[in-house]
């Protein structure tokens, strides 16, 4: 049975983050992470991926890179959590013991709840910008349609940047114009909810750009089967619960998520599986020594690399003050960031806070569609990513 002082869980954005802000405060400190991953991926990248304009391989380093120099990698995978006794379980049987946890293993991708999605993503047609095997699906398929339907979805419930599943809508829009087949092509978006963007003022920005670029947006449709043989997308309407079958040339899905099982089926859990922390101190509320960030955390944002950007610091800043003995005053306010790619060279920067009101970076209205901020998606963020996040620096 091996013992550390902190054991992080999940070797992702969060965990990374969090491991080189731990070391950078207090370098004696013994941190362990537990992730069973040899790649580490900067997943905002896959979107520009899907487009085109990176190659999948450029968006990935191997995780032994990334693990901040002093901190211990267990390549292992979480099976149970047992908080009661300070421990964890991997799936290799051993048992983790811990003074403090912190709980990042990032979101569970469901595909099996589409039926006939797992089968068909990557084939004929069906292609997703959510996972590494299956992104430069996208691509293939956009540039290869001269004509027919653009099928675009985005499911019920919380997914990997709530604005991402347009991004790839649009560029696809503007790939579709540029090479001379738009007039033949019908672009639609589908949609479980009621509308294109949780934050009025940059959701009137892109009803608009939807507007402009003729993609068709049909709310409360949550895709529920797909037909590949006979490229039939199904869904259920999600007020009248009536089947609507759309026929497609292409189909771009986002796929259901969800908490991961080992998180959702645990004593850590609150409502919708998700671990159960408070949304200021990011402390669990029933456990004192452990904390959530990120993706499977239960706080209340959309679930973004931003916005573990702002957590990460406030979990630190905690985490050592109870360490101490001390007061725990650091406190996140719902900060995140979605950067709206709304064509191969202008993009919204969308950031809010819990409140939903704007919480932007920049002196000018970052609601206006800017090739500047395209920009600072492609080549600006990514950097601060790899050489600063990762290293506790931003």
């Amino acid at each position: 049975m091996a013992h550390h002082q902190i054991v992080i869980v999940g070797g992702g954005t969060a965990g990374i983050t969090v491991a080189a802000r731990l070391r950078n405060a207090a370098p004696s400190l013994d941190v362990a992470i537990i992730e069973p991953s040899e790649k580490h991926y900067y997943q905002p990248l896959w979107t520009l991926v899907g487009g085109g304009l990176f190659k999948p391989e450029e968006s990935g380093r191997d995780e032994a890179d990334v693990v901040p120099y002093g901190v211990k990698w267990l390549k292992d995978r979480v099976e149970t959590f047992d908080p009661n006794s300070n421990t964890v379980t991997t799936a290799s049987g051993e048992k983790v013991t811990y003074d403090y946890l912190i709980v990042a293993p990032g979101i569970q991708i469901n595909w099996d709840k589409v039926k006939g999605l797992k089968e068909s993503v990557g084939k004929e047609g069906v292609c997703s910008n959510y996972s590494i095997n299956t992104v430069a699906s996208t691509w293939e398929f956009i540039r290869n349609l001269k004509e027919g339907v653009a099928l675009f979805t985005q499911p019920a419930g919380a997914v990997k940047c709530g604005g991402a599943p347009q991004k790839i809508c649009y560029l696809a829009e503007d790939h579709f114009r540029r090479s001379g087949v738009r007039d033949k092509i019908e672009v639609i978006f589908t949609l479980a909810g009621p509308r294109l963007f949780a934050v009025d003022k940059y959701r009137e920005v892109l009803e608009k750009v939807a507007q402009r670029k003729g993609v068709e947006p049909r709310f409360r449709h949550n895709l529920v089967e797909i037909r590949s043989a006979s490229k039939e997308a199904i869904y259920r309407h999600m007020d009248t619960d009536e089947e609507i079958v759309i026929k497609y040339d292409m189909i771009h899905v986002t796929p259901p998520m969800g908490a991961p099982d080992f998180v959702s089926s645990s004593e850590l859990a609150g409502e919708g599986g998700w671990v159960d922390v408070d949304k200021h101190t990011l402390q669990h509320t029933r456990f004192a020594n452990v904390y959530a960030l990120g993706d499977a955390s239960s706080l209340p944002t959309s679930k973004t690399g931003a916005a573990i950007r702002k957590q990460a610091p406030v979990l630190v800043s905690n985490l050592l003050s109870n360490m101490n003995q001390e007061p725990q005053v650091a406190s996140y306010d719902g900060y995140t960031s979605c950067p709206v790619v709304t064509g191969y060279d202008s993009l919204v920067l969308a950031e809010f806070d819990y409140s939903g009101q704007p919480a932007e970076t920049f002196p000018f209205d970052q609601a206006k569609e800017r090739f500047s901020m395209f920009l600072l998606k492609k080549f600006g963020l990514p950097a601060m990513y790899w050489h600063g996040m990762l290293h506790g620096r931003v």
